[in-house]
């Protein structure tokens, strides 16, 4: 294992090679390592032992000049070995880093400039409190067909671990049993009536994440307007995530003034994942009850996600569906096992496919009973039947695997 010291007022971590050089080996390192910097990577002789001092490297150049230096092959292999086994280290510059990557950027006075600053000063106020209430079985993994405002009524507070949704589009898309180009006042105030549920719905602590595309033709940025309501009910932004489909096949098909800065149409391929927290950016759990790898983990949260669109639209008849893959690291990165999960806008049934997949309870609510049948149909059961709950008549589908 690799040690710290400090030499010249530079932190390297170093280590031992086993095998003492050989006559001449020592005129030759000293030629190879003269490729590198001092300041990155050095070695000297003490006991007749070669001892390697390493701050930074481009790894690759290490081992592209190694192959010129035959006579010294053994000793490099031995140098390069004791270097990949260090698995600590960050990226600057195309090198890799091995002392000081992450340490935090001191500032002076770090927390009263924060204080002073006022961190995430427009939800101190917020007013959640922060007990926390079991959901009622009946509404457990389950797919229920209704209006997502008048179901989630229903519901106690603070019930539900993670929402992830993507809300219908106001622009013309084939949506069965939804007027889905009504004007754009009473759709958005719909929306967060629906939204506003959601929210008391959701646990002190709990995360809401949605996934959702501004209207780049009709320049309405429906990522802004939606996370400025979020922040207005006083909900903490915890991110963003850009979606990258690489979907050069879009349909765009003016390029606005060709040719000319008079007005240029702007292209996307991506979509935006606006992320926002209750009360509290920390989310309570087990630590024995995560299921993320510390690779998916360090790739994650990276915010820019490259996933392909989903390609079977067609084979369940719906127009906007996102992939599996969207909803399998928006779970798995902001829920523990076991978590409740809810999709008010649950389509066809990709999250809470996914969900059920993953180990955490669900519920899906559509407006469209065709829907609900395919996304029963998809958490595997083909004989999902139907039921009225006990109010106001509401049409509930789900499995009799539950």
């Amino acid at each position: 294992m690799a040690k710290v010291t400090d030499v010249n007022g530079f932190k390297y971590k170093f280590f031992e090679i086993g095998a003492s050089p050989e006559k001449g080996q020592i005129s030759e390192l000293n030629k190879f390592f003269a490729f590198f910097p001092k300041e990155d990577i050095f070695f000297t002789i003490e006991q007749g032992k070669i001892i390697v001092f390493l701050r930074q490297i481009d790894l690759k150049e290490f081992e592209g000049k190694a192959r010129d230096f035959t006579s010294i092959k053994e000793v490099i292999d031995e140098i390069l070995r004791r270097i990949h086994s260090i698995k600590s280290y960050g990226i600057k510059n195309g090198k890799r880093v091995y002392v000081d990557y992450d340490k935090e950027r001191k500032v002076k006075l770090r927390k009263e400039k924060e204080e002073e600053r006022g961190k995430y000063f427009y939800a101190l106020s917020h007013g959640f409190y922060d007990k926390n209430n079991a959901l009622p079985s009946e509404f457990e993994n389950k797919i229920i067909c209704g209006d997502s405002e008048d179901v989630l009524k229903k519901f106690p507070d603070n019930c539900v671990d993670l929402i992830f949704t993507s809300p219908p589009y106001n622009f013309g898309l084939e949506y069965e049993n939804h007027k889905d180009a009504e004007s754009w006042d009473k759709y958005l105030n719909k929306l967060f009536a629906i939204f506003d549920e959601c929210i008391r719905v959701l646990k002190f602590g709990g995360r809401i994440v949605v996934n959702v595309q501004p209207l780049f033709s009709d320049y309405i940025p429906l990522h802004h307007i939606i996370s400025n309501f979020f922040m207005n009910r006083k909900l903490i932004w915890k991110g963003e995530i850009i979606w990258e489909k690489h979907n050069y096949n879009c349909k765009y098909t003016a390029w606005g003034s060709w040719k000319s800065p008079s007005n240029p149409y702007l292209k996307y391929t991506w979509e935006f994942l606006e992320i926002f927290s209750k009360g509290s950016l920390t989310h309570k759990g087990e630590t024995n009850e995560t299921d993320l790898t510390a690779d998916e983990f360090k790739k994650w949260v990276y915010a820019r996600w490259d996933i392909a669109p989903e390609r079977n639209m067609k084979k369940w008849g719906h127009p906007a569906m996102f992939p599996e893959e969207l909803a399998r690291r928006v779970i798995k990165l902001f829920s523990f096992k076991g978590d409740i999960v809810l999709d008010p806008f649950n389509g066809v049934g990709t999250t809470t496919k996914v969900a059920k997949e993953l180990g955490r309870r669900f519920i899906g609510i559509d407006i469209s009973e065709e829907y609900c049948k395919k996304a029963v149909q998809r958490l595997g059961d083909k004989k999902g039947k139907s039921k009225k709950l006990k109010e106001q008549g509401i049409l509930s589908l789900f499995s009799e695997l539950d």
